[in-house]
């Protein structure tokens, strides 16, 4: 009986305010995100490029599309994750990061893993 092959990844993500790279009176608020890439399917793939909306809390929008991750394009095995760090500085104390990364498995079937959207918010900061 064949196997049904699965293309599919998992992203997961984490973000940070990094308050030593901001600075609250130009406008600039810096914020990591670490991303762990899982290949929850049953084909091993390689991630190509990314592409990501960045939306600050005036609604300006800023996409960024380009090759790989943090200047790799990894590999990924059933089971296998890579975990990056990587940042945006956007105008407000908050907004939002949503994406896609765009994949080619191993048999030279091309796929798509959706980011979902998640926050980045500056903490609330008591006096």
């Amino acid at each position: 009986m064949p196997t049904h092959k699965r293309y599919e990844f998992s992203v997961q993500v984490e973000t940070a305010f990094l308050a030593e790279q901001s600075d609250v009176e130009q406008n600039r608020y810096a914020f990591a995100y670490t991303v762990t890439v899982t290949n929850v399917g049953t084909v091993a793939a390689q991630l190509i490029s990314r592409h990501w909306v960045i939306t600050d809390a005036h609604d300006d929008v800023n996409e960024v599309r380009g090759l790989g991750v943090v200047g790799e394009q990894p590999l990924l095995k059933p089971g296998e994750q890579f975990q990056y760090t990587s940042g945006s500085v956007i105008a407000t104390p908050s907004g939002t990061m949503q994406g896609t990364y765009y994949l080619t498995a191993e048999d030279g079937t091309q796929f798509e893993a959706a980011i979902a959207q998640f926050e980045l918010t500056m903490p609330r900061v008591l006096h």
